[in-house]
């Protein structure tokens, strides 16, 4: 993909980091620029295939999963499950707040 034709530049880049609470080096970010790129140049050429004549699949191969019947339970493990989080308060995971 061209820089003419390029949808992500560094200052994207930046915010993407930002966002998502990561810390790229400098000397990584036109590497990572580039690449999101490339890979964002593939999805517009995926874009452009004509599928009109596909069918859908949701196997290739065609065979069917198993089912299992579902059966209904209470859970009650909520202190085992609350036991290997770091922290917990009132029945809930204690998480970092991330939106400002």
């Amino acid at each position: 993909m061209s820089n003419k034709e390029s949808i992500v530049d560094i200052p994207t880049v930046n915010k993407i980091a930002r966002l998502s609470r990561l810390n790229i080096p400098e000397a990584s970010k036109q590497n990572l620029t580039n690449d999101l790129n490339n890979i964002l140049g593939f999805v517009a050429q995926l874009d452009k295939v004509n599928t009109s004549d596909v069918k859908p699949l949701a196997s290739v191969t065609g065979h069917k999963l198993p089912l299992r019947s579902d059966e209904v339970t209470d859970g009650n493990i909520e202190d085992l499950v609350l036991k290997n989080a770091p922290e917990s308060s009132s029945g809930f995971f204690v998480v970092p707040k991330v939106i400002e």
